[in-house]
């Protein structure tokens, strides 16, 4: 299929966002805000760095790409609708697995009324999934890493570090019980927590994180925004029965840079920390506090984990684009 027959291929029937003035069928598409402010994001997933063929089928590609910038918006504090797609295309990748790679991306789309306006597909060595995403939030209302201030709670929503058990059970080809295909699901099909960052909107002020490269860098980035620190509690991480049942001894470690669970890391201030308690109760999503923002010690913003009585830096963990040596 050559790239206007399969442009044609994905092209929606119908638009749902009621700002959308051109979608796709033109050099670029059109939309037009309401007295909302507009956030945009954009995530790349390599064949090969990402993911394979060997621990995701295409669907399953399609859905996660989308789910990381869905849980930057979620950070935001920001409600999706639109996206864009582009594609570099091997040989290897049959019409079919394209396909379905968009359905994936579409399942969850539908879930949040988006529609797709657009995007490129090119050939080349390997899949690369480029995808841009556009929502809106309550004009001045959008979420910054530099909100935090001391006193405040550090929360994170889910469980932490079964993304990682999850890739793991794959490799590892552990035998299909309940506790392998959650943590399975997990890592493949992530749910973005766009519910609750919109629950909370009443809330005057939040900083929030999305966990992509773990809460040890998650964390890490808040404090250095917000120039304060952060002192957590590595014995209230939250962690899921299966993660704890199948890999024990890695569990922690997962937890603290496993990456890739697209859960949010928060803070807030000790008299909203209910309005966020109640935001998670409404959308069902689970909410564990886990430590306390203070004023720096040092001339620089930390992040220091409590363990055992004993406090210690937790510095910057997981993996890291371009970074040599």
């Amino acid at each position: 299929m050559d790239e206007f027959s399969f442009i044609r291929s994905i092209r929606p029937n119908t638009y749902r966002q009621p700002t959308l003035i051109k979608g796709i069928d033109d050099d670029a598409a059109v939309f037009r805000p309401m007295g909302q402010d507009v956030v945009t994001a954009v995530d790349t997933m390599v064949e090969g760095v990402h993911f394979s063929k060997e621990t995701m089928e295409a669907a399953d590609v399609g859905y996660r790409a989308l789910a990381a910038n869905l849980s930057d918006l979620a950070a935001m504090g920001s409600r999706p609708a639109f996206y864009l797609v582009s594609l570099v295309v091997p040989d290897d990748w049959s019409q079919e697995e394209l396909d379905q790679l968009y359905k994936g991306m579409g399942e969850l789309a539908d879930s949040y009324h988006m529609d797709l306006i657009g995007g490129d597909t090119v050939g080349g060595q390997e899949l690369c999934v480029s995808v841009t995403v556009f929502g809106y939030v309550t004009k001045d209302m959008a979420r910054y890493r530099s909100a935090a201030v001391p006193g405040d709670v550090v929360f994170v929503t889910g469980s932490l570090g079964d993304s990682r058990a999850g890739l793991a059970c794959l490799f590892d080809q552990k035998e299909e019980t309940e506790d392998s295909l959650y943590l399975i699901g997990r890592h493949r099909r992530p749910s973005p927590r766009v519910a609750f960052a919109d629950a909370i909107g009443a809330c005057e002020r939040v900083a929030l994180n999305d966990v992509s490269d773990g809460i040890a860098n998650e964390a890490n980035e808040i404090a250095e925004s917000s120039d304060v620190d952060l002192v957590l509690d590595v014995d209230a991480l939250p962690f899921s029965k299966a993660i704890q049942a199948l890999y024990p001894e890695k569990m922690k470690e997962w937890m603290l840079s496993g990456g890739e669970d697209f859960e949010l890391i928060g803070t807030v201030s000790e008299s909203e920390w209910a309005v966020v308690q109640e935001a998670a109760s409404q959308t069902g999503v689970p909410i564990t506090r886990i430590g306390k923002v203070t004023e720096k010690k040092k001339n620089h913003p930390s992040v220091y984990i409590v363990e055992e009585g004993v406090q210690k830096l937790l510095e910057k963990t997981g993996y890291t684009h371009m970074k040599r040596g």
